[in-house]
């Protein structure tokens, strides 16, 4: 979870809903000045020029060595935060996607490797993570979940 840099500018972002039954693979996160920990569906930046599937499939080969298989694109957020007392504004590209080796499915934490520091990730119920004991960022998601959840399934679509 690459913090955005704090030179007033928005960032373009693409993450991954990875679903494991009921459960999302969610990055575990911690702002010192909050005092807060908290979760993200993997991700990260794009490129200048790099469409936002492909930002989002190049990053997960990169931090969790997984490629994955059927990304769809479910909505984009604004997220306008505040990360370790700085100011950040982001754009978020929100894809549903599945892993293309199952066995992946089977791992219940992955070791998230970035340039500057490492992470970790797991599968979370969708009733903790609604749960609001810990935050689910960015703003928004929490509500789209509850949406996604209530829709009818889609022909193809179905949540592992």
């Amino acid at each position: 979870m690459t913090s955005a840099t704090s030179t007033k500018r928005i960032r373009p972002i693409a993450i991954g809903l990875i679903w494991n039954k009921d459960s999302l693979l969610v990055e575990h996160g911690f702002d010192s000045v909050k005092g807060e920990h908290f979760f993200r569906p993997p991700g990260g930046a794009i490129e200048f020029g790099e469409p936002a599937v492909d930002a989002l499939r190049r990053e997960f080969l990169e931090e969790l060595d997984a490629e994955l298989s059927e990304p769809r694109l479910i909505t984009v957020l604004e997220n306008l935060f505040h990360y370790e007392g700085q100011p950040h504004h982001e754009v978020v590209f929100i894809f549903e996607a599945r892993f293309k080796d199952a066995r992946l499915y089977q791992r219940a934490e992955f070791t998230i490797q970035e340039p500057s520091a490492r992470a970790t990730a797991s599968w979370k119920s969708f009733k903790e993570l609604v749960s609001h004991e810990q935050r689910l960022y960015p703003d928004g998601l929490t509500a789209m979940l509850y949406e996604l959840a209530n829709r009818p399934p889609q022909p193809g679509r179905a949540r592992r």
